[in-house]
């Protein structure tokens, strides 16, 4: 094993210690609709329906943002992406504080998504760059658990600015505070072309790679090459089911307990907060997990897809008792089991990107498996919405969910096989799985 050098240990601190921050600022930026849920809807008089459609502008023009930004990242790297991306999302955070219609709203929540889009495969680009393939769990665990931590702190946080200032004036703070991390962003971090690198740091860089140091450009034969495969489809039609049970919770959680647990504003923001904690323990331990099993012999793709099937099994699982339970403290319970689970499987398939793609091509498959994800991830506010209208109920919203990450489990198990991606045959090396 090959010996890191000081440097590279304070470049890795640096961008994971970023890309969890900024990973918190994104997660904190999506939840205030939600935390605001039922203020909001009060002031603009909408409906569930109305506001399933709000909180799903969102999570549509992100799911479509993903395919083009995949490929500029590929192509311009992740410290300009990314840092105009918070930028531009920060700025249309803090626009949502001055709306005064539904369609106002819409236009904000769809530039927001837009911009939001380059995060996550960002981060597993930056990942690629600066960790060998056997240490690559650990920091995608750690940076996708801000995906859990700021849903976990954002309750209690922002519930208290919004009683404290107004809806309006927590959407203009956490803008602020964006657009701040945004510069810190662009002036400190520096993509693995931008560093001049010494011949042993490369070594330990590369060590166990079956990549080429220096990778052309991204070709967009080589993009649309990423179509043909099978693995391709698996992780796209399978983060389909992830993120829906996700972004059921993240947008529907907060109404759910005030509607059909009856519990304040207040104390939702605390209780909320509970099944983030879980969320976080799942997420964090998805890349331990992965490079335990990886260390213990696993191949690359077989050390994440098993968490990931097992994870979304057990999030259906736990889901349909908290669904018919009459005890609101065992659908906490529930829930908060069900979230450790899917977050598990979340992490997993971001760590399963890092080994799936040659590192020039890992930006472009992250956002492809994102597009998927928050393409079936958008009709969970929609569903739910309808749903909680027709029947006065969340019940058959949370089944829902539970037979969507079932049927998720399937695909990762049957369709994520082959890792041997002929059209990429000059780019990767065939692998076991």
């Amino acid at each position: 094993m090959l010996q890191k050098s000081q440097r590279l240990k304070r470049i890795q601190v640096v961008a994971v210690v970023f890309l969890t921050v900024a990973g918190i600022v994104n997660y904190l930026d999506r939840s205030t609709l939600s935390i605001a849920n039922h203020l909001v809807s009060e002031e603009l008089h909408l409906s569930a329906s109305q506001m399933g459609l709000l909180l799903s502008a969102f999570s549509l023009s992100y799911a479509f943002a993903q395919l083009p930004v995949g490929a500029l990242l590929d192509r311009f790297g992740s410290r300009v992406m990314l840092g105009f991306g918070m930028l531009v999302w920060s700025i249309a955070q803090v626009a949502g504080g001055f709306i005064q219609t539904l369609n106002q709203f819409l236009s904000a929540r769809v530039v927001l998504g837009i911009a939001e889009a380059p995060l996550f495969p960002a981060g597993a680009k930056v990942v690629s760059e600066w960790f060998a393939v056997r240490e690559r769990g650990t920091p995608i665990g750690t940076f996708i658990s801000s995906s859990t931590i700021a849903p976990m702190i954002a309750p209690p946080l922002l519930t208290v600015l919004m009683l404290s200032f107004g809806w309006r004036t927590m959407f203009v703070i956490m803008g602020v505070i964006g657009i701040a991390v945004a510069l810190a962003w662009y002036v400190v971090y520096r993509n693995r072309s931008e560093i001049a690198l010494s011949a042993e740091e490369t070594a330990h860089l590369n060590e166990g790679a079956t990549t080429q140091e220096n990778p052309p450009g991204l070709s967009l034969s080589e993009w649309g090459a990423l179509f043909k495969l099978r693995n391709t489809w698996g992780m796209i039609f399978g983060f389909m089911g992830v993120i829906y049970m996700v972004w059921l919770y993240l947008t529907w959680l907060p109404g759910y307990l005030e509607r059909e647990r009856h519990l304040s504003i207040a104390h939702t923001g605390w209780v909320v907060a509970i099944p983030y904690v879980f969320g976080t323990i799942g997420m964090a331990s998805s890349g331990l997990i992965a490079d335990y099993l990886f260390k213990r012999g696993m191949a690359p793709i077989r050390s994440r897809k098993w968490p990931l099937c097992v994870g979304l099994v057990g999030a259906a699982a736990f889901t349909v008792p908290a669904a018919y339970t009459p005890s609101t403290t065992l659908a906490i319970v529930y829930v908060s089991l069900a979230m450790l689970f899917v977050n598990l499987s979340s992490g997993s398939a971001w760590a399963l990107v890092s080994v799936a793609a040659p590192r020039h091509l890992v930006a472009s498959l992250g956002s492809m498996q994102n597009f998927g994800g928050y393409l079936g991830g958008s009709f969970a506010p929609v569903i739910t919405g309808i749903v909680v209208d027709q029947t006065h109920s969340f019940v058959d919203a949370l089944l829902i969910s539970a037979a969507v990450a079932f049927a998720a489990a399937l695909v990762y198990l049957f369709v994520v096989k082959e890792v041997a991606p002929a059209p990429l045959a000059s780019s990767v090396e065939p692998q076991p799985t």
